[in-house]
């Protein structure tokens, strides 16, 4: 089998070291926006535009089947794999971390989308943005409503800044300490977040409750899929289905 793994998370990393090590010819597919990883596998770099789009390049490449690790909220790549690999006829699976749950102590206020995300923060002055790449109204929206933005992201601001929004580039894993410091260092009344899961930075979240430090969490978007039977939310269990559908694949040959 040869597989086209859409990536960019820890655990589509942790998920292609897996499949590489059972024999399975992996190509670990990433925006490469942040950094590109060291992987035993062979590394895409930059989408698929370039290369006649993602159809044409699972055809060229004779791609058995896409698995999707990408990040819970990329909904636009995964709507397209989904109905690239519906229009072809190629095997598709879901990998979808579980969402974060609060805990005794959390004070988090779930959001269904964008305006009633800034709608909701307006009562704040100095939020900490850990949303990842905003528009540039969105990012508008709320610093004209604060005092001081802090706005951290793995990769350089696509939008420009405000004079009073603070840019952060770190890429996690987060730790506690850290957090802590930096929730103090910059007095933040609010966290802002995706329910990412996961966690490299599930520390921001443990920080907010150590510090009684209210959290607005966008909602994460409805899947993009009705066959449940191709998602899944534990490694150990996507791993061995794509290994068991390569053995069965070696059987009819």
């Amino acid at each position: 089998m040869k597989l086209l793994l859409l990536g960019g998370t820890a655990d589509a990393r942790k998920i292609a070291s897996v499949l590489t090590a059972a024999g399975i010819e992996v190509i670990y597919s990433i925006a490469g926006l942040v950094r590109k990883p060291e992987m035993h596998c062979a590394v895409l770099s930059g989408g698929f535009s370039k290369r006649g789009g993602l159809a044409a390049y699972m055809q060229t490449c004779n791609i058995d089947a896409i698995l999707d690790a990408t990040h819970p909220y990329a909904i636009k790549m995964s709507s397209q794999a989904l109905r690239v690999c519906n229009e072809l006829a190629v095997k598709y699976w879901r990998f979808n971390r579980q969402p974060w749950q609060p805990r005794e102590g959390d004070q988090w206020l779930s959001v269904a989308n964008w305006q009633q995300l800034i709608t909701s923060c307006s009562a704040y002055h100095q939020p900490f943005l850990t949303t990842g790449q905003l528009q540039q109204a969105q990012l508008d929206s709320i610093a004209s409503n604060s005092e001081q933005v802090l706005y951290r992201t793995a990769a350089a601001a696509q939008a420009s800044l405000a004079a009073n929004v603070k840019w952060l580039k770190a890429i996690g894993p987060f730790d506690l300490h850290s957090e802590l410091a930096l929730l103090d260092q910059y007095n933040i009344d609010v966290l802002i977040c995706k329910n990412a899961g996961g966690i490299a930075t599930y520390a921001k979240l443990v920080a907010a409750r150590h510090l009684q430090i209210p959290v607005i969490m966008l909602a994460r978007p409805a899947p993009i899929m009705q066959n449940t039977a191709d998602q899944f939310s534990c490694i150990e269990t996507i791993t061995q289905a794509v290994i068991d559908r390569n053995e069965s694949m070696k059987s009819c040959q």
